[in-house]
Formats: C-alpha cells, sequence, structure tokens
C-alpha cells in the first residue's frame, strides 16, 4: 500500500511526519550521541612515551612560558635583578634627558657702581658682566667679571674682579625670576701709573631679579655684597648693577 502510494505521487501523512522527523530530529541526536559517547574514547594500544620525550600538543613553546619549567630559584632571582637592572637604567636616562631639554645660557652687561671700603671708602664707577650656564631649570654656573674706576685726588684708581660659583633662579610663568648667588675668586688694584698693584682673594654673596622685555631679552638689576681679603686686612665692598641679559 504504501509502494502504492509512493509509486502514484502521494505521501500517506504518517510516512510524511515520520521522514520530516527524522531529519529534524537527527542532528541532535547526533550532538547528543557524541557528548555520551565522548567520555568514553576508543582506546587503543599506543606506545608508552616517556614524558621528557612528549611533544607539546601545540607545538614546541618558548622555555620561558613552557608549562612545567625547571626554572630554579637562582635563575629567578638573577632574571629579577637583570630586570631592576634595566628599570634602574632606564630611570636614570630619563632623569639625564628631562633635565637636557632645560639647559640654556644666558650673558649679561651691566652698569656698576662700586663701593671700595665702608664709611670712608671711595665710589667707583665701572662695567660688570657675567656668562652663566644653567644645566637645568634652577642651578647656573656663573662666571662673573668687573672693572671699576675712581679718581681721588687725581689719582688713578682701578679695582678688578673675577668671580665664579653656583646661582640659584626661581623660575615661574611669570616674567619676573629671582636669582641668588655665591662666588669666590680674586680681585686686583692698581694705584695709578707707577703707584703699584696688589690682589686680593675676593667671594660675594648677592641676588638680584631677571624681568622679561622680550622672549629672549630681559632686564637684570642686582645688587652684591664683595669681600676682598688680604693678609692683615679685609675690605667690605658693595656693588649695585643694572644692564640687561640675554637668554640663549
Amino acid at each position: 500500500m504504501v509502494c502504492k502510494t509512493i509509486i502514484g505521487g502521494s505521501i500517506p501523512p504518517r510516512v510524511s511526519n515520520l521522514s520530516s522527523s527524522l531529519f529534524t530530529v537527527s542532528p541532535f541526536a547526533l550532538l547528543l550521541s557524541w557528548n555520551v559517547l565522548r567520555p568514553f574514547p576508543l582506546t587503543l594500544p599506543l606506545k608508552t612515551v616517556p614524558k621528557w620525550e612528549r611533544a607539546p600538543a601545540n607545538g614546541p613553546l618558548p622555555t620561558l612560558f613552557a608549562s612545567g619549567s625547571n626554572w630554579s630559584a637562582s635563575e629567578r632571582s638573577k632574571g629579577l635583578n637583570r630586570m631592576k637592572k634595566v628599570t634602574f637604567l632606564l630611570l636614570a636616562l630619563s632623569v639625564f634627558a628631562f633635565p637636557s631639554r632645560a639647559q640654556s645660557v644666558d650673558a649679561s652687561l651691566s652698569y656698576s657702581y662700586f663701593r671700595l671700603g665702608g664709611s670712608g671708602g671711595i665710589n667707583q664707577n665701572g662695567v660688570s658682566g657675567s656668562v652663566a650656564y644653567n644645566p637645568n631649570r634652577w642651578l647656573g654656573i656663573v662666571g662673573d667679571f668687573g672693572g671699576y674706576h675712581a679718581s681721588p685726588l687725581g689719582v688713578s684708581l682701578n679695582t678688578y674682579t673675577y668671580l665664579f660659583g653656583p646661582r640659584l633662579t626661581l623660575r615661574n610663568p611669570s616674567k619676573i625670576n629671582p636669582f641668588a648667588q655665591a662666588l669666590f675668586g680674586g680681585s686686583r688694584i692698581t694705584v695709578g701709573s707707577g703707584g703699584g698693584s696688589n690682589n686680593q682673594f675676593a667671594y660675594s654673596v648677592g641676588g638680584g631679579v631677571d624681568i622679561g622685555l622680550l622672549p629672549h631679552l630681559a632686564l637684570r638689576p642686582q645688587v652684591d655684597y664683595i669681600g676682598l681679603n688680604t693678609p692683615g686686612s679685609h675690605t667690605n665692598c658693595t656693588r649695585v648693577s643694572a644692564g640687561l641679559v640675554v637668554h640663549f
């Protein structure tokens, strides 16, 4: 009956439903059977391979990331020490790199009033200048030079100073940057054309302020105490200066 019906072109409802249900259920049946049978794989006689001869399932891995790495404690400590050294080196390079971007040089030229001695001293006028190398924003290495002249009672009297030392500058976003310095060096005093000369140890403590006028040009008023020492004597001096400074 079924064959005749199929040959005649019609499929009984029972057979149609059965075939459709087979095509519909079969994928799920296969999946179910796989999940059921998976815990019981087919065992075949295999050659026993020592653990150290087995190849990794996903190909060879670097020793550092391989499971069961045999690193000893000493090797791990050596690796940590290398990492610490590399980190320290990078930090050191960064420390020296950042200041290098702030390096600058400035040069100044000023008129100076110089008081040679305290009360009863001699007023001199002259020129002073300085050159400073700034390895970073706040520290500078300064060379300061000056020459001052007076003619008391018609006698030529000249004083020369040459001083070196550190300068600290408080740089800020404004155009006003104060600074202080402590310098050490020497001085030379000459009297008349044949009156002789005298050399002294000299030092100074003072400061001033740079008032920005243009991006690389500033006005610099400055006041310094300068001490002149000779064997058996000491001379107190004061210098007041005003001039221009160029920042490179």
